[in-house]
């Protein structure tokens, strides 16, 4: 059996396509959806961008702490592998340098030097980790404005679409669904850059995170190494 639907009906179908629906809308409505396409392209940008950095400093770090502890001579390795540019050589390298620093004197102390051996890797840590996340407050941005600045031009489009009521003096469906039907759109195109930004944040967190927790091992049993070796000075 063959279904024939009234021409009409095509055309209201046609209407409500997320094209059709952009075209159709009022000023402010496609500035909004517009906004948060963009907001969605840089998240998505971001997103695989900083997905290959923290993968790639993650591993570089793994390597090396695993071939640090596997090596014999400290200052060998260091002049080898010591000044690569990724976060673990990078706590390495000024732990090696406060070390060299602070037993270069004719009286080594001890304290002092242990202490500025941690703060010397310590702060490399806290300014590598805040190097990797500068950008995360964009995603953490967008994932909080993003429904807002959606709902503001869904708010906008239903009260266009209850002028329309007032100016045409019909209530029907026709004259209303339009204006919701933008309205609607402009919600879900912020829920679509809202929620990918939310859930990249979190995980990226995460891994910064996890990347922090190894790269203070590191540092500690570096420390304890340097500590055994000022120790063994006379």
């Amino acid at each position: 059996m063959t279904l024939n639907l009234p021409v009409g009906a095509m055309t209201d179908a046609a209407t409500i396509s997320p094209l059709a629906l952009f075209l159709q809308a009022d000023v402010v409505v496609k500035l909004v959806m517009i906004g948060l396409l963009l907001a969605s392209i840089w998240t998505w940008a971001m997103i695989i961008g900083f997905s290959f950095t923290l993968r790639k400093a993650s591993r570089q770090s793994r390597v090396f702490e695993a071939d640090f502890w596997k090596a014999d001579d400290i200052d060998r390795f260091y002049e080898a592998r010591g000044k690569a540019d990724f976060p673990a050589a990078k706590v390495m390298a000024s732990g090696v340098t406060e070390w060299r620093r602070s037993t270069a004197q004719r009286v080594v102390d001890r304290e002092g030097t242990r202490d500025r051996l941690s703060t010397a890797m310590s702060s490399t840590i806290a300014g590598e980790v805040d190097r990797l996340s500068d950008r995360l407050n964009i995603l953490a941005t967008i994932g909080s404005v993003a429904p807002f600045v959606g709902l503001f031009g869904t708010v906008w489009g239903i009260m266009r679409a209850f002028t329309s009521i007032a100016a045409e003096q019909n209530s029907s469906l026709a004259v209303v669904a339009p204006g919701i039907a933008e309205a609607l759109f402009a919600t879900a195109i912020g829920l679509f850059a809202a929620i990918p930004a939310v859930i990249a944040y979190n995980r990226f967190s995460h891994g910064i995170n996890r990347l922090e927790s190894g790269l203070s091992r590191f540092a500690d049993g570096f420390y304890a190494t340097l500590s055994r070796e000022l120790e063994a000075q006379r």
